[in-house]
């Protein structure tokens, strides 16, 4: 879990931007989902390696995934159906983090000796905040790269292993090797390959896990009020302890809802502007608003369909927790629907790994060069399979940690650079629309 500190400074950064912003990322909601649509073609004219379309594609691939499934229950599970409407606020504010990080990561990207355009954290904080800061670049790329190795690679291929073997009856060392392989063969192909596989891989997955939830609340309509009721309810009042329940007042319906919310969309934590950096795209702003989405697609709508679907269930105070969870929710709802939550466990944690091979390697070429870019896709790719077959306990709390540490030097830039982020937003939409 995310410490209190941390949480924050997360939160506290995401409504400053908000109110800097005038709430620019909720108000121009539909706005960001028309660029989305426009940047699927190519403009020759536009600087990059790949449509806006496929940046938020591989975006969504490294955050759409557990947190969406176990994540979403576990928070139901300790922090009562509140939870949510916390994890609702935490999107909102969110859009505006992912907003603004997308926003530098364009404007500050560089074009490395072999012609790939490379952005994010590191580089805003050097060529925004000055040289005298350069070493807190280091440090997030530095804390990105190995937390990749947990977060994005390890912990990944294990839970897929636990999850074939258990429903398919497929060793964990089987699983390895096929994951490797079938990783390998994208991540070899660089970021248009990552990007290309996201663009068609995460959409589909994303419509069939939704589908999915949908069956089961068009199922259970009659009592869909009553759940949203009690959704937002119990954010301001609290739910008592029955059975398995451990979470019993507000402050865990806020401390979990939070805390799960921000672990899955990710904002603040400055691994998808990374992916935003490459986008051929020559405004920043543009960018912006296709990256704000998101947040938006990930918590508000992915998120929320889990929740619904545990929530109708009844089953969230039964002692069940997290992908077990949502896994007996969604078999409750309708026939084979546990299926639906195994695959989309696959998939996801299949697009999460890839995606997170090319942030961690883009940090690895910041510090090292680009050099080091093929050694650290085949450490990739063997780490992998270390994953899938070894004892994970210790590792998930030292990936956990890693990933807290990273944003830090992330949200200190975006605070110290917020004003040219206001400013290009400001100058942006007065062209666009006289500044309404």
């Amino acid at each position: 879990m995310l410490n209190a500190v941390l949480i924050v400074l997360l939160l506290g950064t995401g409504l400053y931007l908000t109110i800097g912003l005038r709430a620019m990322p909720v108000r121009r909601l539909g706005y960001g989902f028309r660029q989305l649509m426009s940047g699927r073609q190519v403009v020759e004219a536009d600087k990059g390696e790949i449509t806006p379309f496929q940046a938020l594609s591989t975006a969504l691939s490294a955050t759409v995934g557990t947190g969406n499934i176990s994540g979403v229950a576990t928070a139901i599970t300790l922090g009562g159906p509140g939870a949510v409407f916390w994890m609702w606020v935490t999107a909102l504010v969110g859009m505006a983090t992912k907003y603004g990080e997308a926003v530098l990561a364009v404007k500050y990207r560089e074009v490395d000796e072999d012609g790939r355009y490379v952005g994010g954290p590191m580089y805003y904080i050097r060529n925004g905040m000055g040289a005298n800061w350069r070493w807190l670049g280091v440090v997030f790329a530095l804390f990105a790269m190995i937390a990749a190795f947990g977060i994005g690679n390890t912990v990944q291929s294990n839970s897929v292993a636990d999850v074939v073997e258990a429903n398919l009856y497929v060793p964990t060392w089987v699983t390895g090797v096929v994951l490797s392989v079938l990783v390998f063969f994208v991540i070899i192909g660089g970021v248009r390959r990552i990007a290309g596989l996201a663009e068609r891989l995460v959409p589909f997955m994303a419509v069939v896990y939704i589908l999915g939830a949908l069956v089961v609340i068009v199922m259970h309509i009659s009592a869909v009020p009553d759940a949203l009721g009690q959704i937002v309810g119990d954010a301001f009042t609290g739910t008592a302890a029955t059975g398995g329940f451990a979470g019993t007042a507000v402050m865990a319906a806020i401390r979990y809802g939070v805390d799960r919310g921000i672990f899955s969309n990710e904002a603040g934590l400055g691994s998808a502007p990374i992916a935003h950096a490459a986008a051929r795209t020559n405004d920043p702003v543009r960018q912006g608003t296709v990256a704000m989405l998101g947040t938006f697609i990930d918590t508000i709508v992915v998120c929320t369909m889990t929740a619904l679907v545990i929530v109708l269930s009844g089953a969230w105070n039964g002692g069940t927790t997290g992908a077990e969870l949502t896994s007996l929710a969604f078999g409750d709802g309708v026939p084979g629907g546990n299926w639906v939550v195994t695959f989309g466990l696959i998939v996801f944690a299949f697009t999460t790994i890839v995606a997170w091979s090319y942030y961690g390697e883009r940090c690895a070429e910041y510090l090292f060069g680009v050099k080091a870019i093929m050694p650290y896709r085949y450490v990739w790719v063997v780490l992998l399979f270390v994953g899938a077959v070894a004892n994970l306990g210790l590792v998930w709390k030292i990936a956990g940690v890693l990933n807290s540490l990273m944003a830090i030097p992330n949200l200190i830039a975006l605070l110290a650079l917020s004003g040219t982020i206001f400013a290009v937003t400001r100058e942006y939409f007065a062209r666009e629309n006289g500044g309404r």
